[in-house]
């Protein structure tokens, strides 16, 4: 089953989307170990929580053009649920970044925080989940193969 052009043209700016934040997060992380002020107080928390940010939003990105690649017609709501699962999931590392209260093992969390990455776990579960099985459904369902 292929995909339509629109579906596929949501997963690919989607995925651009997140590698365009990936690049602005590497230049955020040059800037740091150049000890630009600014960069230094919008990011005070660990820079390894940059840094898995920037990690994680590559990683989606590559799983999101490689879904898209696979041309399987996947329903409205998994496409999204991947998009949106994908900021919110590489987000989690970029808020413990910004704010290093959040990154605090002896703390809770705040509730909003928490509810925020129960949300994305879901999300970005159920999407690339959703998605994964039906890329084997149709691997599936090859057509017998004729003889010649």
């Amino acid at each position: 089953m292929q995909s339509t052009p629109q579906a596929h043209q949501m997963l690919l700016k989607g995925a651009a989307c997140w590698l365009l934040m990936a690049l602005l997060l590497a230049w955020c992380m040059v800037g740091l170990n150049f000890g630009v002020p600014p960069l230094k107080a919008i990011f005070a928390g660990k820079f390894t929580r940059l840094l898995q940010a920037h990690i994680d939003f590559l990683l989606m990105t590559a799983l999101i053009f490689g879904i898209a690649a696979s041309r399987v017609s996947l329903p409205w709501h998994v496409r999204w649920a991947m998009v949106i699962g994908a900021f919110t999931n590489s987000s989690l590392f970029l808020l413990m970044a910004i704010f290093p209260a959040l990154d605090n093992p002896e703390l809770p969390p705040p509730l909003l925080f928490q509810g925020y990455l129960f949300a994305s776990l879901f999300t970005t579960s159920y999407g690339f989940g959703k998605a994964s099985v039906l890329i084997l459904k149709s691997g599936l369902q090859t057509p017998p193969h004729r003889e010649p």
